[in-house]
């Protein structure tokens, strides 16, 4: 696809989408086109776009007005809009201004997803648990915990639900109590998502900016298989306005619950799927 910045002759590209997750449209500028096995390709300056990575799926998204999928490319870094078969990007040039947005409301479904898997995995660890894989997809939604120790609670169904209850009281009231949401980043450049004082794991997701903002969060029964626990979850984000984003970047109510880092990268969470 691309090989790399320095062969591209391009500037670093800002992940506008790690700013702010309610940021819902951009003016940026084209850092570089191309076309790999017949589908273009180009890379703007403020990505606003998620690539599929780290559990999380692909933002929806358009340049100018047309939809497009983003892909990280891994050789380059780089995260580049393409097109399904058969579509085509508009006349694009390196240097040229084009408006960049996303689905809002897919974001936003995402986020709440993937802050209410952290919510799981910091409740599971409160039992002893070790994470080991994790999904926040739609209609897929899980973490997947290893018990150090053998936990006699999960022999029987009966030891399994007092157990998931016990885990959807936690969630519960850490809602309940809107705890925030932020980022921090270390000093080698790692990114760490916190839930206030509760959790705190390196991730390159997107994020909700309390844990007030989780809605309809559910926890099934959870399963025992091959001495993994699967504990499965849904969540949604609360209902909300999408009236606060300008084109010059201006965006209110919802501002950045925190300043990035310039060398702040997102890494890959261990045990991840994607």
């Amino acid at each position: 696809m691309v090989h790399s910045i320095e062969a591209l002759g391009v500037g670093a590209q800002v992940n506008a989408y790690l700013d702010d997750t309610y940021r819902e449209q951009v003016d940026t500028r084209v850092i570089a086109v191309g076309e790999k096995d017949g589908t273009p390709w180009a890379a703007v300056e403020h990505c606003l776009f998620h690539p599929q990575g780290g559990g999380q799926p692909a933002d929806r998204g358009w340049l100018e007005d047309t939809e497009i999928i983003p892909v990280r490319d891994r050789e380059s870094g780089l995260v580049v809009a393409t097109v399904p078969e058969g579509g085509s990007l508009p006349p694009l040039a390196e240097g040229q201004k084009v408006r960049a947005r996303i689905d809002l409301r897919a974001r936003t479904a995402h986020a709440a997803l993937h802050t209410a898997g952290h919510l799981v995995e910091a409740v599971g660890r409160m039992q002893g648990w070790e994470m080991v894989a994790s999904n926040h997809f739609p209609g897929q939604a899980r973490i997947e915990f290893q018990a150090p120790r053998t936990d006699t609670r999960l022999a029987d169904p009966e030891g399994r639900e007092e157990v998931t209850a016990a885990l959807r009281a936690a969630v519960a009231a850490a809602v309940a109590d809107d705890l925030p949401v932020f980022v921090r980043c270390l000093a080698d450049g790692r990114r760490v998502v916190h839930l206030d004082e509760l959790h705190s794991a390196p991730c390159g997701g997107t994020h909700v900016r309390s844990l007030g903002d989780l809605a309809e969060v559910a926890l099934p029964t959870l399963k025992v298989k091959k001495g993994r626990i699967r504990v499965s979850y849904s969540a949604t984000h609360v209902p909300y306005t999408a009236t606060h984003v300008s084109c010059t970047g201006t965006h209110l109510p919802y501002a950045a619950p925190h300043v990035p880092h310039p060398t702040c990268r997102a890494p890959k969470r261990v045990g991840a799927t994607e």
